[in-house]
């Protein structure tokens, strides 16, 4: 069993189930930490991702399934303010944060408040905030156009590097040391990895990030959010597996922990972009999914069980265990084990 530093995963990520009613200044409750990062998808109907954080501010808003540029709330805001133990939302406007009768999901992860400048890189950014316990930071830049670096505030090489421009409709860049640095995804697309035209990113260290040009991740006066995650024993778990088509015997993929929050792309493949989670039902056999990718509604389970340590596909299904499918992942959870030998 793995040991871990963080003895309550519920103090950096929580996911929050609600009915939303169309009113103003409603307050989401029930984390035990005020979160920086909100990842917000209606579940009952076809509406878009909303992706919030404290660095740029809660009333703006990117969605994931569209290479929209970032949107700001007017004086009724989708995301209210980023509150202790939750979050308020209002009446929706760009975003179905509140809609009435809408069931909705909310993933929430903990930074550091909206942080400050880092300059360890060339490019000083706008702010950055790091979670060093969590191997989590968010950043806001703005591009130069040349080849650059970025501090991330992690302490350590981040493996998994979530970058979105927000002042012109570009793909979300997706890069992770697993797959190498020649290769990258794109987070609303189900497109299979693919040969950097240019480097985009193409090395990390303990410090900072290196970009290129590319109008993605540098381009010249555009500004960029920035995620970055590393894998913390115990918590978390950037990792890749692969397929072998069998419903029955299919891969355990072992974390060390309870995933909380998993998402899957089959990297290799056209294959969607697959959240699953233990509140929606909660148990095995009705794991329900939705899409980073898609505004496609929640739907029905029976292609993962979520176990004590990891997780198993339980189908044939082309996005989770596709005979030749390759696969790369990210896990929060909770380990049965805390570093002092003790339950968690």
């Amino acid at each position: 069993m793995a040991y871990t530093t963080i003895n309550k995963s519920g103090d950096y990520f929580g996911t929050l189930l609600y009915t939303g009613n169309n009113t103003n200044d409603r307050d989401i409750t029930g984390l035990n930490f005020t979160p920086d990062f909100t990842w917000i998808k209606p579940r009952d109907y076809a509406g878009n991702h909303g992706l919030f954080d404290a660095v740029r501010g809660a009333d703006k808003s990117i969605r994931s399934n569209q290479t929209r540029v970032e949107d700001t709330s007017p004086s009724n805001k989708d995301l209210d303010s980023f509150i202790s133990g939750g979050i308020r939302v209002d009446q929706s406007n760009y975003i179905d944060t509140n809609s009435d009768g809408i069931s909705t999901a909310a993933w929430n992860w903990k930074a550091n408040g909206q942080g400050s400048s880092n300059t360890d890189g060339s490019i000083n950014t706008t702010y950055t905030s790091a979670n060093t316990t969590a191997g989590f930071s968010i950043s806001s830049y703005t591009g130069t156009g040349s080849s650059a670096t970025i501090g991330h505030g992690l302490g350590v090489a981040p493996e998994f590097i979530i970058t979105k421009q927000l002042s012109s409709t570009q793909d979300w860049n997706v890069q992770a040391t697993l797959l190498g640095y020649s290769k990258y995804l794109v987070l609303n697309s189900t497109a299979a990895q693919a040969n950097t035209s240019g480097a985009l990113i193409s090395s990390v260290s303990s410090s900072t990030i290196t970009v290129d040009g590319n109008a993605q991740v540098n381009g010249s006066g555009a500004t960029y959010v920035m995620y970055c995650f590393a894998s913390k024993t115990g918590y978390s778990k950037i990792g890749t597996y692969n397929g072998n088509g069998s419903a029955t015997n299919a891969p355990f993929i072992y974390t060390g922990f309870k995933p909380k929050f998993l998402m899957i792309k089959g990297y290799a493949g056209s294959d969607e972009w697959v959240i699953f989670d233990d509140e929606r039902l909660g148990y095995n056999d009705a794991n329900y999914r939705l899409y980073a990718n898609l505004t496609a509604a929640e739907e029905g389970g029976g292609k993962i069980d979520i176990l004590s340590n990891g997780f198993r596909p339980v189908s044939n299904w082309g996005s989770v265990n596709y005979v030749t499918g390759e696969y790369i992942y990210m896990a929060f959870g909770q380990s049965l084990v805390g570093s002092n030998n003790t339950p968690c």
